[in-house]
């Protein structure tokens, strides 16, 4: 599969990416005036490079166009040919104001994949609207169900709506991608943040949907399982997992209570969530006895569902994120040994993984061009323009 890649930031790049990892090739097409905009998105940077940008455009290979002009049109139109799949995240018509829309590129390319993720998606009262991740989780929802009961709405701390729009596209792709190879036929892929946030209600909108009602923020609680949540330890926080009737049952067993399965507040999952700030009271008398290392030793080995809060950090070092090989890293020409967040998904045949490192801005537009089918005299031709931007021109470029 051939990608090319008119997205900036995240949702855009988050979909190239996991198509990048999974094997495809992907061609990063960046503004000739400055790139993606996550180039500077610093402080932190490694040796100078965004660590941002390195994180989101691994397995990718980058050239720069200036698409107002003719040349850079020219560049992207020839591309085109023989891609598979464009994403593009622009607000709508951009592309179209370009003349670069879907109905003028099907006519290249009638097998093209064009996947377009926006804010609100590309029909609704909401279509031409800027969309931003904070926008979108206020909207769907998901920050009225976020944070505690007794303070204001929360967001959550990852860009969640970036990053899952992004992965619905890379999953609109590769299902357009399966309908192509049986028929021939592209089509549009499209998909917004609003929709991806909208996902992560699915629990919340079946309450709604049967009471009436919005269920509300519930802090770490869980909103149909009790006790499924964060409690304090001795020393700190441990997360456990008693959903279901046994687990509830070997919780009272590690806790040494066993009189609690006879209180009628506590019997049943109904009745442990219609009494759920009691239940959550009374286990803590129990938990805040021990460190949290101590219960999830006495929690694990009973089989039931439990682990710790840990930092960023701490889950990087993480001995089973290190066996699924989920921080890999990639040798960078600048910024050196870089490391990455690796590929969620395992393949037993054809596996994918992080193995190049983000590209320098217009670092393979020369190799992207000549394999294109430009000549050397058409490429400099090109590059005189400043419609077309390469690597050795990267420092002009910049000033």
């Amino acid at each position: 599969m051939r990608v090319i890649e008119l997205a900036h930031i995240m949702a855009g790049p988050v979909c190239g990416l996991m198509l990048a990892d999974l094997g495809a090739d992907v061609i990063k097409v960046e503004k000739a005036a400055g790139g993606d905009d996550s180039r500077r998105f610093v402080p932190p940077d490694i040796n100078g490079e965004p660590a941002a940008f390195l994180m989101m455009n691994r397995n990718k290979r980058g050239i720069a166009l200036d698409l107002k002009s003719e040349q850079g049109k020219q560049v992207l139109k020839r591309l085109i040919k023989d891609a598979d799949v464009l994403i593009e995240n622009y607000r709508r018509d951009t592309m179209e104001r370009l003349g670069l829309g879907y109905e003028e590129l099907k006519k290249i390319n009638p097998g093209l994949i064009y996947c377009e993720i926006s804010g609100f998606g590309r029909t609704g009262p909401y279509k031409d609207r800027a969309g931003f991740d904070l926008i979108a989780q206020g909207m769907s929802g998901l920050m009225d169900i976020t944070g505690e009961a007794d303070r204001g709405p929360v967001k959550v701390g990852a860009p969640i709506s970036d990053t899952t729009a992004g992965i619905l596209g890379a999953m609109g792709c590769l299902a357009a991608y399966a309908h192509k190879q049986k028929t021939g036929e592209g089509q549009r892929v499209d998909t917004s943040l609003f929709e991806a946030a909208i996902m992560h209600t699915y629990w919340q909108s079946a309450i709604c949907f049967a009471t009436g009602e919005s269920p509300g923020r519930m802090g770490t609680a869980h909103p149909l399982n009790a006790p499924y949540q964060t409690f304090r330890t001795k020393d700190g926080w441990v997360n456990i997992g008693a959903a279901n009737q046994r687990n509830w049952e070997r919780l009272l067993e590690c806790l040494g209570a066993p009189e609690l399965g006879e209180d009628p507040r506590f019997s049943q999952n109904s009745e442990r969530m219609a009494n759920l700030d009691a239940l959550v009271e009374v286990l803590g008398v129990y938990l805040e006895k021990q460190t949290t290392r101590e219960w999830l030793d006495i929690l694990e080995d009973a089989g039931l569902p439990a682990g710790p809060v840990l930092t960023i950090k701490q889950m990087h070092a993480d001995p089973q994120t290190i066996a699924r090989e989920m921080v890999p890293e990639t040798d960078h020409p600048v910024a050196g040994r870089v490391q990455a967040i690796g590929l969620p998904v395992k393949l037993s045949a054809t596996p994918g993984g992080v193995v190049a490192p983000a590209p320098l801005f217009g670092q393979h537009t020369r190799e992207v061009l000549v394999e294109a089918g430009y000549s050397e005299s058409e490429i400099a031709a090109f590059l005189e323009s400043g419609g077309v931007i390469a690597g050795d021109a990267i420092s002009e470029a910049a000033q």
